[in-house]
C-alpha cells in the first residue's frame, strides 16, 4: 500500500485448485456459498472497500462488462463492507449485474483465498476466475491497492471457459 508491503493471511490460492468453499452474506444478510455458483463461470472480484475510488471503478467496470458475458457467467464482488453498506453503494451506483457479498463476519473468504490483509483487516485487490466445475483457472493479485486489475486479461480468461 503506497509502496509499503502488507501481510496476506492464509494460503495463496493457486490455479488448478478447487475454489475454497466459504459462506458469505448477501445484501439481505442471507448466507451464500461459493459453490452455489457451480455450473457457471465465476469472476470473483476481491476489493478492500466499495466506498473507495478504485474499488468503485473496478466494480462498476465489471458491472458494465457483465452484459457482454451472458447468463453462464456470474460476477461476484467480495469485500469486508457490511451488507447494508454494499446494498446502499449498489443502489447509488446503479450496479445490478454484479452480486456483492460480505466477508465481514469472520473473514473466511479472505483467509481461505489468502487475500486477507493482516494490518488492515481488509481484502486485497484481486480477481479470480473459477470454471463451471468449481476449479480456479485464473488468479490476478494486484500488487498495489490503488491500481486497477487488468480487466482484459480477466475477461479473456472468463470467455475462454465458456
Amino acid at each position: 500500500m503506497g509502496g509499503n508491503p502488507l501481510t496476506l493471511v492464509g494460503e495463496e490460492i493457486q490455479v488448478g485448485a478447487p475454489a475454497p468453499e466459504v459462506t458469505l452474506l448477501n445484501n439481505a444478510l442471507e448466507p451464500v456459498n461459493i459453490s452455489d455458483y457451480k455450473g457457471k463461470v465465476v469472476i470473483i472480484s476481491s476489493v478492500p472497500s466499495l466506498d473507495t475510488p478504485v474499488c468503485d471503478l473496478q466494480t462498476r467496470r465489471f458491472n458494465s462488462e457483465a452484459a457482454g458475458l451472458g447468463e453462464d457467467v456470474a460476477i461476484l464482488t467480495v469485500s469486508m463492507d457490511l451488507p447494508f453498506a454494499q446494498a446502499r453503494w449498489c443502489g447509488a451506483a446503479g450496479v445490478e449485474a454484479v452480486t456483492t457479498l460480505s466477508d465481514h463476519r469472520d473473514a473466511a473468504f479472505g483467509e481461505a483465498y489468502g487475500l486477507l490483509i493482516k494490518e488492515l483487516r481488509l481484502l486485497a485487490r484481486a480477481v479470480l476466475v473459477v470454471d463451471k466445475e468449481g476449479v480456479v483457472q485464473y488468479v490476478q493479485l494486484v500488487e498495489e491497492l490503488k491500481e486497477e486489475p487488468d480487466y482484459d486479461a480477466v475477461l479473456a480468461a472468463a470467455k475462454g471457459l465458456l
